[in-house]
Parts: C-alpha cells; structure tokens; sequence
C-alpha cells in the first residue's frame, strides 16, 4: 500500500514538473511563464472574463492569476476595463499583440497535446484523464 502511494506521488510530482518545464521551454520566443499561458489560453476561449473566472477556469489561484495579469497587462497581451454593472470588476480582454501570436501559441499546445497522446489510442487517453480525475474528486474530499 505504500508503495503505491509512494509511486503515485512520484509521477504526479513528475508529471506536474514535465508540463511547467514544456509550459516554460515552449513559452520563451515569447517571454511568457506556465500561468501566463493559462491565463491567455482560457482568454482566447471565451474573451471578455473577470479574474475571478479566470481563477475558476484555470484553476489557479487569485494571487497568481493576480500576478500573471500585471505581467500580461505590462506587456501588451491583455486590457482590463471596468464593467458596466460594477466598476470594481475589470473585463479582461486579449490585445491585438496576443491575438497576433495566437496561432503560434496554439501551435505550441497543439504540439505538446499530440505528444501527450503518444502510444494512446484516443480511448485509452481519455480512460487515463477519467482515472484521474476521479482521483482528484477523491482527495479532495480528504480535504473537507
């Protein structure tokens, strides 16, 4: 049993360090990080989102999706406007300088997803994303 455990913390941890690792190495020519990537992927989905949806989509928390959208913001990629209803909250949109290097990033994600697939049928993939996530539901229910 703990063995399993001890294993299975090990390649999440090994897991998690390979995506930051690619995040960063594809993200250079950019000079973007990890979170700079989540924040402008989930923009490009659905633009137009307060930082707190932004949060809940990504995944992150609010001090460093905080942080990532002074970076982007300082550096082109993002505006924040006030929204109509309620002027503490800011519209957060995309600037043409990110919509420009759109493609190449999604070319970047497109690249490391096929790699992910590797020796995968599409089934097998999608059972593993499954396992895991039910996983996940587990331990977070520890942690109620």
């Amino acid at each position: 049993m703990k063995e399993r455990f001890e294993t299975f913390t090990i390649l999440i941890a090994r897991l998690s360090r390979s995506v930051k690792r690619i995040k960063a190495e594809q993200m250079a020519d950019f000079q973007l990080k990890g979170p700079h990537v989540s924040c402008l992927y989930y923009l490009s989905m659905q633009d137009g989102l307060t930082s707190a949806e932004l949060c809940e989509r990504a995944d992150e928390d609010k001090a460093a999706i905080s942080r990532s959208l002074d970076y982007l913001e300082k550096n082109g990629y993002i505006v924040r406007t006030p929204m109509e209803n309620d002027a503490r909250l800011k519209r957060i949109e995309l600037t043409q300088k990110a919509l420009d290097h759109e493609n190449r990033v999604r070319e970047n994600i497109m690249g490391i997803e096929e790699a992910m697939h590797e020796g995968f049928s599409k089934e097998e993939f999608n059972m593993m994303l499954g396992f895991l996530d039910r996983v996940i539901d587990n331990m977070e229910k520890l942690n109620k």
